[in-house]
């Protein structure tokens, strides 16, 4: 198996055309961690990661399996690609459904970076972070992927125009119409999400 690890992943793909099924598990055990991080970066759920993750593999398998696979720019990138849009695929499920997707509070903060302080104004911050995800989750969902990706994963714009496919310039016009939108929303509800 040492042998597949020198191939790239163009020849590895070429061999699991032609047949050889071990290349595609040198690719998969390749990029796993990568793209599991990614994904449990996003959702914050290790049970929903999971599902995610596994799906992502079986819809790579079969592309490469039926000869669809075309070459556009690094593997990786073509692997989270299909993470993101498997992502975006169930938060609109959601959505649709009626479920409210509430990502834990707990989760949404780093531990190692919040400071001591009492329990009443830990318990103030977190339920203004709540709120703050609740108002994200009604934006559409173009623009909730965009506060996601900036302010729970820590992507700058660059990055989060490469992942979802477009200009930077769009990313932050998405930004922004999001912040404009949660401010019209909070008028509107008269929401307080900054609790004194």
């Amino acid at each position: 198996m040492d042998v597949y690890k020198k191939f790239s992943d163009d020849e590895l793909i070429a061999r699991y055309a032609a047949g050889d099924v071990h290349s595609v598990e040198v690719l998969i055990n390749r990029y796993k961690s990568k793209v599991y991080s990614y994904i449990l970066m996003v959702v914050k759920d290790d049970f929903l990661a999971d599902d995610i993750f596994q799906e992502t593999f079986i819809k790579v398998v079969q592309t490469l399996k039926v000869g669809v696979y075309k070459e556009e720019g690094k593997f990786i990138r073509w692997i989270n690609r299909i993470a993101h849009n498997l992502i975006i695929d169930y938060y609109r499920k959601d959505k649709r459904s009626g479920v409210d997707v509430e990502v834990p509070v707990e989760k949404l903060a780093d531990s190692s970076e919040c400071f001591v302080d009492s329990t009443e104004s830990s318990m103030i911050r977190l339920q203004s972070e709540d709120q703050m995800m609740k108002l994200v989750e009604m934006l559409p969902v173009e623009q909730s992927e965009v506060v996601k990706l900036r302010h729970y994963c820590n992507m700058s714009f660059k990055d989060i125009a490469a992942l979802t496919d477009v200009s930077i310039n769009t990313a932050l016009g998405r930004m922004r119409y999001a912040i404009i939108n949660m401010r019209k929303i909070i008028d509107e509800r008269k929401i307080s999400v900054w609790n004194n």
